[in-house]
């Protein structure tokens, strides 16, 4: 395994070489390192891919065809060199409140546009879908619910008209903002958290089944969308928040704690963040929350970011799906 820097000191001394980018990604991309054509699928074993330096790309002895490291990953068709986007991922996965786009501008000196598209792959990266279940017999899983956005007294009018238009908008009902459902497993201490249509029963029932075990016992406040979860053979218990936090070892902090997370970066960093494209957002801080160094698994600055760019591959999100320009665009 090469070397890996370990602070960002370290980081932007080691991956200001282009070629040093490229050896990283290709070991992290392919087993062992070497180089599988997207074309032909055509490994290199015995007989080695062309490697021509002046492209910094290979070509393939089977196909004849020409690929880089960038091909079928969250890089590719990216005229910035891998120098800036690992630059750019390492900020983003270990500054505990994010990092905003006009600071990556600045930093690695392209634009504002450049460095919001270029965030906003990255945060596609890290949002992958986990392939377990939470809990299980004998587990505990606390759910929560809370709403993201700004008060309506303080949007301009056609901010309000845009966002709004047919639904009230005096004072400061939750209607005005955007709904987010997390759960988090107190035996692994992993979140997981996604923006949702809305907090009805269905809604949330239909997460807390698609992600935990029955059989969990299940920690939530006592909004009404969280009633008969002990028909669906879940262990249910409740916190009555009017009158306490905690009662027992039966409380929702957990999620609490991120919820609080969440909305200093989004508040603090961010500042104004459109619904449209919220989740990108809260998958970010799932990684990070999900990456952190604790007692038991002390991972380093270097761990978060080794883990996100082993997940570049298969992965991209163009700029007019981002902006909402083409059919079927999350």
């Amino acid at each position: 395994m090469m070397h890996m820097p370990k602070t960002l000191k370290e980081a932007i001394e080691f991956y200001s070489n282009e070629q040093t980018c490229i050896d990283t990604v290709a070991m992290l991309r392919w087993p062992e390192g070497k180089p599988v054509c997207p074309k032909c699928g055509a490994v290199e074993q015995e007989r080695k891919h062309y490697w021509l330096d002046s492209q910094k790309r290979w070509k393939c002895y089977a196909c004849r065809k020409q690929f880089s490291v960038k091909v079928n990953s969250v890089f590719e068709d990216s005229p910035l060199p891998l120098s800036k986007w690992l630059m750019s991922m390492w900020m983003l996965v270990n500054c505990k409140n994010g990092v905003s786009s006009h600071e990556i501008a600045r930093a690695i000196g392209i634009s504002q546009k450049a460095a919001w598209h270029l965030l906003h792959r990255i945060r596609h990266v890290l949002g992958t879908t986990p392939e377990t279940m939470m809990g299980g017999p004998g587990c505990v899983v606390s759910c929560d619910e809370t709403y993201v956005g700004g008060l309506v007294k303080f949007m301009h009018r056609s901010a309000v008209r845009k966002r709004f238009l047919g639904m009230p908008t005096s004072g400061n009902s939750p209607i005005h903002k955007t709904p987010v459902f997390g759960m988090h497993d107190r035996e692994t201490r992993q979140v997981r958290a996604t923006v949702v249509p809305n907090v009805n029963r269905e809604t949330l029932q239909n997460a807390i089944l698609e992600n935990v075990h029955k059989k969990t016992t299940v920690h939530t406040d006592q909004w009404r969308g969280y009633e008969t979860l002990a028909a669906k053979d879940f262990i249910h218990e409740t916190v009555n928040h009017m009158q306490e936090f905690v009662r027992g070892q039966v409380h929702t902090q957990a999620m609490e704690n991120f919820w609080s997370l969440l909305k200093r970066g989004l508040k603090g960093t961010y500042v104004a963040v459109e619904p449209y494209h919220l989740d990108r957002y809260v998958q970010e801080q799932v990684f990070r929350f999900n990456n952190r160094a604790t007692k038991e698994n002390p991972l380093t600055d270097a761990d978060r970011f080794t883990l996100a760019l082993s997940q570049v591959a298969g992965k991209r999100l163009q700029f007019k799906e981002l902006t909402g320009k083409v059919s079927g665009s999350c």
